[in-house]
């Protein structure tokens, strides 16, 4: 799978974890931000959240280059269909 992905995170996020380990054992490879280290990745993920700090917040642009797609907390299947798009 190509394009690319962007997981917003937090250090204590149980689900950041879990979906990274899903993401690893599929091999989808992926960029990790810590909205806690970068406040405009904090301010990113609130506005695509209504104001939320949501995470995982995940970013993905398909290799086809058609529209980025994000998502709070998707699931696993979300992210390879958005690829694949």
């Amino acid at each position: 799978m190509a394009g690319t992905v962007t997981m917003y995170s937090t250090t204590w996020c149980g689900y950041c974890r879990r979906l990274k380990s899903q993401m690893d054992r599929e091999g989808i490879a992926y960029t990790e931000i810590n909205i806690e280290q970068d406040p405009e990745s904090a301010a990113l993920v609130e506005s695509l959240n209504n104001g939320n700090q949501l995470v995982p917040t995940v970013v993905v642009v398909p290799e086809s280059g058609s529209e980025q797609r994000a998502m709070g907390n998707p699931p696993l299947k979300w992210i390879k269909d958005s690829l694949a798009a």
